[in-house]
């Protein structure tokens, strides 16, 4: 009971949630109306051949969803878990001379069920790493020469932190047990 509310149609439940800076949020809310059916004059023929008066649920959906998808944009400001990311991914070659193995890479990660993109724009390194931490990318994978050479990716996190020199099979595995689980922080943060 929400004290000093009456609902005009019967009793509800609303469901609310607080968003990152305190405020409460009607999520949804399920409630019974007595008022309509009477109103309307509704009838039904129940089994034992009375007439009687249906019960009306009122339901919110549409509103409900898109305040829920308002707060959780809010609440991540944007920078969503990687389970929720919509580009969780982004692999950033430092020349051309990366392309084919900066291609071969997202193809491993989105066959392992990841979504990546591919960023091999002319452009420096730098600003390709200003572009993915503005687009709130979790993971940059940096494919230079010295990477191709040794096998492995330089990986950094959106938030600055960088592991040198991860195998693409280790980097996988561990981004997929990361999404699966659906943490909140990630797997690399040590």
């Amino acid at each position: 009971l929400i004290p000093g509310e009456a609902a005009f149609y019967g009793p509800k439940i609303d469901v609310k949630l607080i968003d990152a800076i305190g405020r409460a949020w009607q999520l949804s809310t399920v409630q019974f109306d007595f008022n309509l059916p009477k109103k309307f004059e509704l009838e039904y023929v129940a089994s034992d051949g009375q007439r009687k008066r249906p019960l009306m649920v009122h339901r919110a959906l549409y509103g409900s969803i898109e305040r829920f998808f308002g707060i959780l944009i809010e609440h991540y400001c944007g920078a969503f878990p990687l389970w929720l990311a919509p580009v969780q991914v982004k692999v950033l070659t430092i020349t051309e001379g990366q392309l084919e193995a900066g291609q071969a890479l997202v193809a491993s990660l989105r066959s392992a069920g990841l979504r990546a993109d591919l960023d091999s724009r002319h452009e420096k390194v730098g600003a390709k790493i200003r572009d993915a931490t503005l687009e709130k990318v979790p993971y940059m994978a940096i494919l230079g020469p010295k990477d191709i050479a040794a096998g492995t990716v330089a990986l950094r996190l959106r938030d600055g932190r960088q592991v040198p020199g991860i195998a693409p099979e280790e980097l996988i595995a561990k981004l997929l047990k990361e999404a699966r689980e659906k943490l909140l922080a990630p797997v690399f943060a040590s």
